[in-house]
């Protein structure tokens, strides 16, 4: 079998005219990038805006293995063997990150006959959107920084500076630093701290946004520090706005790309889900639902993180409606949440399921599992978990798109179109926005983790007292916490009971309008591996990259 980049490299796709045409993009609504890739203009929307909305897919998993349960490469697979079944068909998935890339994960662009397409381009600096959202986030800092060694005009508490740097690249040794040192001409010497790019409200903020305007109301209400007295200083307040929306005119537009069978693809906005919301941009899922039948849209991690926030977060802000979601779900996960490699870990390992599907249900959609096949995995495995999901009278199906591409998930894709037609949505958010800060984080530990109790550190309780005072207490909540345990505990796997969820600090994010609770050992700054997949990552001398995947 050849490498994802091999696959990719000989792959016949066409120009990216020709997909935009395949989907209903007229001409001069997209602005080209070379042959393969395009920015989308946001003028698009009126005249689609009378449109009938597709039917929404939204694809999640159980909790994962260090290298993923293949959620994206079966997001894309999924999109093809819907196109393959003569369905107007779209998806989106979110952004690479360089961490991840040049970390533990590799990238993030599907794999073997189910990826995103040009996958060098699209896993390195693609459209320049990371580097936007960087540069417009590293301004609002030096403005800031610029602001107090000035003079200081807003009597600024150099103690509550809460707007970090940011980096696309996982670097632990920027977790905490010290900036302004060197005398007088150098700045004010202050404790500081970097978080990576997708952690970054901006981020957030992009991927939440309806328009430009929208994006700039929400850039003005960025908190960025506090005065001596508690009053926050925000982006508005330092004349940062006009200068950030500038940086990020053309990241706010939706890039078009195509999948190895040439279905319509876009790639946009790229927050983690473990600290962030875990969803491509809501421009772009508005794009979709208004150009295709059926729009496929993966939420990272597992439901407890990507799926509850895009059903409590994004859906609330967008008003959508998600009608089917699909569990991806793998032996070797279920075996790693059974403590084990055989028969028996994997019927241990049905309890992560059953509370991901159990999650899937609090919300009113109907959900399909996804077995995504490996080649290591054995036919009574497999049996197993169909028989597990029968006897629980939730339809699965098996699938291999990684070698077959969309031809390995028409099963999934019939069973989906089916449970689509024959079992109506009945989606609602987990929680009402109008109660209190505690009520909302305990409702999401308790009912969505399974968590006994829910712990506050001071800092939190005083966070939370801080928020009610800035009438910030309505928002919904973003809680950042480990993708490997239904728990905060990384370590802890399966189905635990009796545990409790420790918030340590919150962070407001009002202008991307949530808040966000850290828990356990989750830090907003990943650290790179032992052995980083950059070290496998070179090219020659005509140009050909290798080791990328």
């Amino acid at each position: 079998m050849k490498s994802d980049i091999e696959i990719a490299r000989s792959a016949n796709i066409q120009n990216i005219f020709n997909i935009a045409e395949k989907i209903g993009i007229q001409k001069d609504e997209i602005i080209p990038c070379g042959d393969y890739k395009a920015k989308i203009s946001l003028e698009i929307f009126k005249r689609i805006k009378d449109n009938k909305k597709g039917k929404l897919i939204l694809v999640t998993t159980i909790n994962p293995t260090p290298e993923g349960e293949g959620k994206t490469t079966v997001t894309i697979g999924l999109a093809q063997a819907l196109a393959k079944l003569g369905k107007k068909t779209m998806l989106s998935i979110r952004e690479p990150s360089l961490g991840p890339i040049m970390g533990m994960k590799g990238g993030a662009t599907g794999g073997g006959y189910s990826q995103v397409l040009p996958m060098e381009d699209i896993n390195l600096h693609f459209t320049g959107d990371m580097h936007a959202i960087t540069s417009a986030h590293n301004l609002l800092a030096s403005l800031l920084d610029n602001h107090i060694h000035h003079g200081d005009t807003f009597h600024i508490d150099q103690r509550y500076i809460v707007w970090p740097r940011v980096l696309d690249i996982s670097d632990r040794s920027l977790r905490n630093v010290v900036v302004g040192l060197g005398g007088p001409k150098d700045g004010v010497p202050h404790g500081d701290s970097f978080a990576i790019t997708p952690a970054s409200e901006i981020m957030a903020i992009l991927c939440l946004s309806k328009n430009l305007n929208d994006l700039k109301e929400r850039l003005s209400k960025i908190i960025v520090a506090y005065t001596y007295d508690n009053k926050p200083i925000t982006a508005k307040d330092l004349n940062a706005v006009g200068a950030m929306a500038v940086l990020l005119k053309d990241a706010i537009k939706p890039n078009l790309v195509q999948t190895i069978e040439c279905v319509p693809a876009l790639v946009h906005g790229g927050p983690f889900a473990n600290i962030a919301h875990g969803t491509s941009s809501l421009i772009a899922i508005n794009m979709g639902l208004k150009l295709a039948d059926y729009f496929v849209i993966e939420a990272g991690f597992g439901s407890e993180l990507g799926a509850e926030k895009f059903f409590d977060i994004v859906c609330r802000v967008g008003e959508l409606k998600p009608d089917v979601a699909v569990m991806v779900v793998s032996l070797k996960a279920l075996k790693r949440n059974g403590y084990g490699s055989d028969l028996e870990a994997v019927k241990t390992g049905l309890s992560n399921l059953e509370k991901h599907l159990e999650n899937i249900s609090f919300f009113g959609v109907p959900v399909i599992v996804g077995i995504n096949h490996y080649e290591e995995d054995k036919d009574e495995e497999i049996e197993i978990v169909e028989n597990y999901c029968k006897s629980k009278a939730i339809p699965v199906a098996v699938l291999d798109v990684w070698e077959q591409g969309g031809e390995g998930g028409i099963e999934l894709a019939g069973k989906l179109i089916n449970l689509i037609h024959n079992e109506k949505s009945n989606f609602h958010y987990l929680y009402d926005n109008n109660i209190s800060i505690k009520e909302k984080i305990d409702t999401i530990a308790k009912k969505i983790y399974g968590a006994e109790r829910v712990v506050y550190s001071v800092e939190a309780e005083r966070d939370i007292e801080l928020c009610k005072r800035q009438g910030l207490d309505n928002l919904p909540i973003c809680v950042a916490k480990t993708q490997y345990s239904l728990s905060d505990d990384s370590g802890i796997l399966g189905r635990p009971k009796g545990f409790k969820i420790t918030v340590r600090k919150i962070k407001f994010s009002a202008g991307a309008g949530f808040l966000v609770p850290m828990t356990g050992k989750i830090t907003t700054m990943p650290g790179l591996p032992p052995k980083p997949t950059s070290e496998k990552i070179n090219i020659d001398s005509k140009g050909n990259i290798f080791g990328l995947h």
